[in-house]
This record gives C-alpha cells, sequence and structure tokens, in this order.
C-alpha cells in the first residue's frame, strides 16, 4: 500500500470525520489473523510477525485456521438450533470470509449484526463490504473497543433489540488484553447488559499446550508493540462464570461439535491450542 492509503475516514458522520493512521509499522491481530488465514489485508509488519510466530509455534497458522471453523459452527448453532437473530462480533475477522453475516443470512436472512473492532483498515474494510455487497441485509458496523465495554453496549442497543437474545461473539479477542486490564470484568460487562436467553461464544488461546512456545510468541508480539495473553483452562473458564454451557462444554476448539468436512477436526490439542465453548444467560 502506498503511503496516502495509510490515512482512512474515522467516523461515520460525515462532517466529523478525520484521517486516522493505520500504523502499518506495527502488527495488528486483525490483520495478524487475516494473514494467518490465507487474506491479503494486511501489511509488512502483520506478516513478519506472523512468520515469526510460525517459526516459534509452527501451529500458529492451524490455531487460526480451526477457530475460523469455530466460528462457523457457534454462529450456525446459535442460528439455527438456539433461533438467535441478532448478533454482536467484537473483534470481528473482517474483511475475510465467511463471515457472521454470510453464515447467519444463509440460515435466517433476517438475522441483524453488529460488528466492532477498533482497527481502521477493518473499519474502511466493513464500510465498503456492507454498502456495496449484495444481500448483506441488515447489518451494522461500530468502531469501538472492547476495553470499553459501555461504548459497545449502548451503540450495539441503538441498533439491536435488547429485550430480545442476542448473540454475543468474542472469537480469539480476549487473549489480546492484557491481565491488568481485567478482561473478566470487561466481558461479565458486556454479558450482564444482554437480555436472558442470550449466548456467549467466546475463544481464547491457551498455555495448556506448548507452554514455552506460547509465552515467546507473547514476547515477541510486546515487544512489536502489542498483546497477546495465553491463558491456563481455569481462567478461560471463568469468562463463561454465571452461564450455563452448551454441550460439550469448554474445549480445544477443533473438538467443539466438529462436523465431517472440517479441515482441522483430527488435528492434536497443541496444533489448536484454543480453548472455546457456547454458553446461555438464564
Amino acid at each position: 500500500m502506498a503511503n496516502n492509503d495509510w490515512m482512512i475516514e474515522s467516523s461515520n458522520e460525515a462532517a466529523d470525520r478525520e484521517p486516522v493512521e493505520l500504523h502499518p509499522e506495527r502488527p495488528h491481530p486483525a490483520r495478524v489473523y487475516d494473514y494467518l488465514l490465507g487474506g491479503n489485508t494486511n501489511f509488512a509488519s502483520d506478516r513478519a510477525f506472523a512468520e515469526a510466530a510460525l517459526k516459534l509455534n509452527e501451529g500458529t497458522r492451524t490455531t487460526a485456521r480451526s477457530n475460523r471453523e469455530f466460528l462457523r459452527r457457534a454462529v450456525t448453532f446459535l442460528t439455527r438450533d438456539a433461533g438467535v437473530r441478532q448478533f454482536i462480533d467484537i473483534g470481528t475477522g473482517l474483511p475475510t470470509s465467511p463471515n457472521v453475516h454470510e453464515i447467519a443470512h444463509s440460515i435466517a436472512p433476517g438475522s441483524r449484526v453488529v460488528y466492532t473492532d477498533n482497527d481502521p483498515i477493518v473499519a474502511a474494510h466493513a464500510r465498503a463490504l456492507l454498502t456495496s455487497e449484495p444481500g448483506t441485509g441488515p447489518t451494522t458496523y461500530i468502531e469501538a473497543d472492547l476495553r470499553e465495554p459501555a461504548t459497545i453496549i449502548s451503540q450495539a442497543s441503538e441498533i439491536l433489540d435488547f429485550s430480545q437474545p442476542v448473540g454475543l461473539l468474542l472469537i480469539a479477542v480476549t487473549h489480546h488484553l492484557k491481565d491488568d486490564e481485567d478482561p473478566h470484568a470487561v466481558v461479565a460487562t458486556v454479558v450482564e447488559a444482554l437480555p436472558p436467553g442470550s449466548y456467549l461464544a467466546l475463544s481464547q488461546i491457551t498455555d495448556e499446550f506448548r507452554p514455552e512456545q506460547w509465552h515467546a510468541i507473547e514476547k515477541d508480539f510486546a515487544q512489536r508493540g502489542s498483546v497477546l495473553t495465553p491463558r491456563p483452562r481455569e481462567a478461560i473458564e471463568r469468562f463463561f462464570a454465571g452461564l450455563e454451557k452448551v454441550d460439550p462444554g469448554l474445549q480445544v476448539v477443533n473438538q467443539w461439535r466438529p462436523e465431517a468436512d472440517d479441515v482441522y477436526k483430527d488435528i492434536d490439542a497443541g496444533e489448536c491450542s484454543l480453548l472455546g465453548g457456547v454458553a446461555r444467560k438464564s
């Protein structure tokens, strides 16, 4: 990308839009994820980080791709089996496909989806996608940070009907919060605002498998100006506190309701290294 492509509009209100730097010199989780999934919406810094991570842990790419399969299965379950018709996807993987709106709309075309991220390049692609792609349906993007859950709740509640169940998706995002940012309280704040019958679908990198490799990646990410925090199983369980987990509970994500045609259903736990689950709010 040329230097003059590193600036985009920062607000949905045309009169208030100002250029925002994309900071291509440091990796961003959304763009690193895009590269690992085979996308091309990333910078040299993102590719360099991803390649360094692959050298430290060759399973990094299968971690990302098995997580994408988990996203598809979780959204399919919520839409088809649980009857959820509105979603908040925080830390979205846009523009890599398939996305939440594509999965949900294929089952229930009237489903409403609110995407949330804090990366300007994701915002640019989201706005382009959701204004130009036929059949995206009632889908919206809001620019907000998970660290400010009240902002997400306020904006999402203006778009969605909070008297009806909501599917909250935190797919491979909580490990980008440091422990001192109190990620459990952040997640609990959003969940608390949702109506009864809502669901949380969450996945998080764990250090239960290959701890030395994942903590080496954590250190490398920090040196590059970003955050990655692998967590033990008990810490990931806490994200679901007070919720009723759907069978089979918290699992390595490629073993959460795997389907016959899933590419990564048979990889070992170390190659996946993500724990995830879906849980219902009573």
